[in-house]
């Protein structure tokens, strides 16, 4: 995959890149998606991916918790609680929607990378794609990414 972070810029209400994310979108309080926009969108792009991702899980592959996909090229932004407009992939959970950071009791803080792709097409994926699967299928279509970064700790 080319890792190409341009200008494209994704930004969150809630939280700042690097910050912590407030309980509302965590286990621990309404669990709910944060409101996500992004701004500069790179040329030829006709849809967006979403993932997010604990890579400070204590599995080898880390903890997914956020896969949508199917993201039109013109739409700039998710709203709080939302993401049923697109397709969800298969979260970690075993869910399609958004499951918030619930990291273990006492584990220490953990970083939650919100990955936006920008693709040259329209893949038009098939729903409950897991977080491997739908990084393969959209291998050779990302123009660019970009990357918030959150931190949660219980």
């Amino acid at each position: 995959m080319r890792l190409n972070l341009g200008d494209l810029d994704l930004g969150c209400a809630a939280f700042g890149d690097g910050a912590r994310i407030p309980d509302e979108h965590t286990s621990n309080g309404e669990d709910a998606s944060p409101q996500l926009t992004w701004r500069n969108v790179p040329d030829g792009t006709r849809s967006f991916a979403l993932v997010c991702h604990d890579p400070d899980a204590p599995l080898v592959q880390g903890f997914t918790h956020w896969l949508v996909y199917n993201i039109p090229g013109d739409v700039t932004s998710i709203e709080r609680g939302a993401g049923s407009p697109f397709t969800g992939g298969q979260n970690d959970f075993g869910n399609t929607g958004y499951n918030g950071p619930a990291p273990p009791k006492d584990h220490g803080t953990h970083r939650y990378y919100f990955h936006l792709f920008a693709l040259d097409d329209e893949l038009d994926l098939e729903a409950g794609l897991a977080r491997a699967q739908l990084l393969e299928r959209i291998e050779d279509h990302v123009i660019e990414q970009a990357r918030l970064v959150g931190t949660y700790s219980n």
